[in-house]
């Protein structure tokens, strides 16, 4: 008997307790950034913010969703190789010639074949936008990326076809094919006239 009413005094005082935060809340919450001098004291008689409606002001220096421009990629495979959890994977194809330049004028001598990152791995270090030469990988102010099938936060940030690929891919093939006939020529024709 002893218990039952131990259950019953435990189940008022939470649910008294329920009550009083459900009638006293009445005010809908500031938005405030977390410098604000009042941003602690405003918790008092206010509901929660009302998401996706309002949302809290993001971070200056937050570490959220990344984002590569590819238009300044030189695909040098430094942000994969500094990744922890290796959630970058790029896989690059040499040109035959210089290809273009970035935005601070670095020339581009790889295409990127392939350049994906699993958000589902990361764990938002950012150390590779630390050592992006470019700056082309950057953190955005993303961060509500709910989706259904964990395959969908593996996002594509190349845009050559497999046909373009393997084109380049045979471009180069044959460009060292003949630079490695040329010289073995050239060592024939060194060793003929000794």
């Amino acid at each position: 008997m002893n218990k039952v009413i131990t259950g019953f005094t435990t189940a008022f005082k939470g649910l008294s307790i329920t009550f009083r935060h459900l009638f006293a809340s009445h005010r809908k919450r500031k938005i405030l950034p977390a410098s604000d001098s009042n941003y602690f004291k405003q918790s008092g008689g206010t509901n929660t913010i009302q998401y996706p409606h309002q949302r809290l002001p993001i971070p200056e220096v937050g570490r959220y969703q990344l984002d590569v421009e590819m238009d300044d990629c030189i695909v040098c495979d430094l942000c994969a190789k500094i990744c922890p959890v290796d959630c970058i994977d790029i896989e690059a194809i040499k040109a035959t010639e210089a290809i273009g330049q970035t935005s601070d004028g670095t020339t581009k001598r790889l295409y990127a074949a392939k350049f994906d990152i699993d958000m589902a791995k990361c764990m938002y270090c950012g150390l590779c936008t630390i050592v992006c030469p470019t700056e082309c990988i950057v953190m955005t102010n993303q961060y509500d990326k709910s989706v259904a099938d964990l395959s969908q936060l593996t996002y594509q940030f190349s845009d050559m076809t497999p046909e373009f690929a393997a084109e380049k891919r045979r471009e180069f093939e044959q460009q060292q094919a003949e630079k490695q006939a040329a010289k073995l020529a050239a060592m024939q024709k060194k060793e003929g006239g000794v």
